[in-house]
C-alpha cells in the first residue's frame, strides 16, 4: 500500500469537517502512532492534512516499509481510530505503508576541526546539567550538524543549531527552531532518548540522529547511506576532541574515532 493509505483510512473515520482534515501524531515511550483524536497518556500534535491525498506529509518519517494495525475504540462518547492498541480497543485491519524511498539523512553542515567552546557556552552548560547529557557529546553533535549556526537550514528541512527536523520540532514543543536555547534543549532531549533506546551505543545514536530511528531499525545498524556513515565518523572524532578540550578522560576504545 502507498503512503497515503493510512491517513486516508483515518480520515474516512472522521465525521466533522474539522476533524476530517486532522490526524494526530502521538508519541509515547519513544514510539509514534497516528490517531483521529489525542491519545490519553501520549504527547499528541495535530497535523492538518491537505485534501489532495498526493500532498499528504510523511507522518512517520523515514521508516522504510511500516507494518501495523488500525484499532477502533470509544473515547468521550465518540468512535475514534488509532494505530496504538489502547485499553478498550478492537482490531479493525492490518496494513503496510511504504514511506518515500531514498536516504532520509541530511548531510551535516560542520566539518571536523578545532573545538569551539565559545559558542553558546551558557546554553550548553545549562542544558547538559538539566538533562544529564554529556556536554562534550552535545557539542560534538551541534558542531557536526550546524557548526553552531543558529540560523542553519539544510536541504532536508533541518533547522537551527541542532538541526531539528520538523517531527522533532513538533514532538518537543519547540516554538522557534532558530532559537539556540530551544534548539539545544530539544536536541539534548532527543539525544537522551536515543541513548536510552540504544543502551549507550553512541554510534547508533549518532546514526539515528542523522537518518532517523526507522532507518537504523531497517538496517539493524548504521544505514548504508554515505552521508550517515561519514557523519558517524565525524561525530566520533569531534566527541574525542571536545572531551579533550574539556579536560575529560579519553573515550573507551569502542568510541574512538576511526583512523
Amino acid at each position: 500500500m502507498i503512503l497515503r493509505l493510512l491517513p486516508a483510512l483515518l480520515l474516512a473515520s472522521c465525521t466533522s469537517a474539522v476533524s476530517a482534515r486532522t490526524v494526530y501524531r502521538c508519541v509515547r515511550d519513544g514510539t509514534v502512532s497516528l490517531a483521529t483524536a489525542p491519545e490519553p497518556g501520549s504527547q499528541c500534535f495535530a497535523r492538518e492534512l491537505d485534501d489532495n491525498a498526493a500532498a499528504l506529509p510523511n507522518l512517520w518519517g523515514a521508516m522504510g516499509v511500516f507494518q501495523g494495525t488500525l484499532y477502533q475504540r470509544t473515547q468521550d462518547g465518540k468512535t475514534v481510530y488509532s494505530t496504538r492498541n489502547l485499553p478498550g480497543s478492537t482490531r479493525v485491519l492490518g496494513f503496510s505503508v511504504a514511506t518515500p524511498a531514498g536516504s532520509p539523512a541530511h548531510a551535516g553542515l560542520g566539518k571536523v576541526g578545532a573545538p569551539r567552546m565559545d559558542a553558546f557556552p551558557r546554553e550548553f552548560k545549562a542544558v547538559a546539567k538539566k538533562t544529564g547529557v554529556d556536554e562534550a557529546w552535545l557539542r560534538a553533535i551541534a558542531h557536526a550538524e550546524s557548526y553552531f549556526d543558529d540560523h542553519a537550514l539544510s536541504d532536508k528541512g533541518a533547522r537551527g543549531v541542532m538541526q531539528l527536523m520538523p517531527e522533532t520540532i513538533s514532538d518537543y514543543g519547540v516554538k522557534d527552531p532558530f532559537s539556540a536555547k530551544e534548539s539545544i534543549l530539544a536536541g539534548a532531549k532527543l539525544l537522551k532518548s536515543l541513548d536510552t533506546r540504544y543502551e549507550g551505543d553512541r554510534t547508533l545514536a549518532a546514526a539515528a540522529y542523522n537518518a532517523g530511528v526507522g532507518a537504523v531499525a531497517q538496517y539493524s545498524g548504521v544505514p548504508p547511506y554515505a552521508e550517515t556513515q561519514e557523519y558517524v565518523v565525524k561525530v566520533q572524532a569531534l566527541y574525542a576532541r571536545y572531551r579533550k578540550a574539556m579536560g575529560l578522560k579519553a573515550l573507551p576504545s569502542q568510541l574512538q574515532p576511526a583512523q
